[in-house]
């Protein structure tokens, strides 16, 4: 299961930021004229208690799109979601839904657990969206292997399951999980689960 993370491809939804400096050189821009942004609230900041501006990477992707600067982006802000669940066609509507709504984000699919896991060293994700009840390898023993190896602890995971009970729940997030949802979800809420906040999820889509 091992990952090898470049720079460029550090998961979003943990809390990732980056200083002027770095979101220059990803758009082709000087420091001073992403300062400037900043100022006029072109760009969305954040601002350290040392009164240092840093930017997330979502903020600077939704910038990039919305002033017609994504393709200096291609290949370095990609989010990678996989989401692993038997029910077929939740699986897909779940694909389709981030592939609408969440720009720049490359989303691919997995039945069972034991296809997540081959399909983790092609996939690379950021979020793994995992169904608790799933035929051979469940998504208790997926998140495990996931969170003990040091090379993919850090995926952020979305458990989901249409079984919820307080121990199905205690046993996932004490396997590691990052947060919790029950099926039936709303689409807001798995967007949000996932590191998208609404209004920025309205506005990729």
């Amino acid at each position: 299961m091992g990952i090898n993370r470049k720079l460029v491809d550090l998961p979003m939804v943990t809390g990732e930021w980056l200083t002027p400096n770095e979101v220059a050189e990803l758009l082709m821009v000087s420091p001073v004229t992403v300062r400037q942004w900043a100022q006029k609230g072109l760009i969305e900041a954040r601002t350290t208690p040392g009164g240092h501006r840093r930017f997330s990477m979502d903020a600077v992707r939704q910038f990039a799109i919305r002033e017609g600067m994504a393709s200096r982006l291609k290949g370095k802000l990609e989010r990678a979601i996989l989401v692993v669940d038997d029910d077929k066609q939740l699986n897909r509507f779940l694909v389709e839904l981030f592939r609408s709504r969440a720009a720049g984000t490359r989303v691919e699919s997995a039945f069972d657990g034991f296809e997540a896991g081959s399909k983790l060293q092609v996939v690379k994700p950021d979020v793994v969206i995992l169904d608790l009840m799933m035929p051979g390898m469940d998504g208790f023993e997926v998140c495990e292997k996931l969170k003990s190896d040091v090379d993919t602890m850090h995926i952020h995971v979305v458990a989901m399951t249409g079984y919820a009970s307080e121990e199905n729940e205690r046993r996932i997030m004490a396997a590691g999980a990052d947060r919790f949802l029950r099926k039936p979800f709303s689409n807001m809420e798995v967007l949000e689960a996932c590191g998208f906040s609404p209004r920025r999820a309205e506005n990729a889509g």
